[in-house]
């Protein structure tokens, strides 16, 4: 069972940790030595930090646990008229295991009942795309690095239906 618990200034470490692992093949396609990708990764969750800050002011943000372990996070930002999963990141070893498709199919409910699409955007090469596409999310904007992704709770009907609601 997965537990979200309220993100806290003590979890940083942890997030950057977090970070690091989602850039580690990346980081050894560079071909950068330690110190290198070290000062580069640290700046980058710098920004990605701060980004998230400024364009999602209150969005909530959880520490996913299992048996009492961090296993990742999450980042949702929710509005009156949409939802948007701003992150959502595992450790390696947690990923491919369903954990993620369990969460994003407890926020499509969850969307569903507030009666708004839920949104994201992905990096066009990440994996987690076909998970997406799975679970109904189509896309709404490519651009050369991102694709900008929605479901809407009007597909609840036709994926409930096939086993996602």
């Amino acid at each position: 069972m997965i537990r979200r618990i309220q993100a806290a200034p003590e979890d940083a470490p942890f997030l950057y940790q977090l970070y690091a692992s989602t850039r580690s093949d990346e980081m050894t396609a560079w071909g950068w030595g330690k110190e290198q990708a070290e000062a580069f990764l640290a700046m980058q969750y710098t920004f990605q930090r701060r980004s998230y800050e400024q364009q999602f002011p209150q969005a909530e943000h959880s520490i996913l646990y299992s048996n009492h372990e961090r296993i990742g996070q999450v980042l949702i930002w929710r509005d009156s008229d949409q939802w948007i999963l701003v992150d959502l990141s595992l450790l390696p070893e947690c990923r491919g295991q369903g954990i993620g498709s369990e969460l994003i199919r407890k926020l499509q409910s969850m969307a569903a009942k507030a009666g708004v699409p839920l949104r994201l955007s992905v990096q066009i090469d990440n994996p987690a795309v076909r998970l997406y596409v799975r679970l109904h999310f189509r896309v709404i904007e490519q651009g050369d690095v991102y694709h900008r992704m929605e479901w809407h709770p009007e597909q609840a009907v036709t994926a409930g239906r096939e086993g996602v609601t």
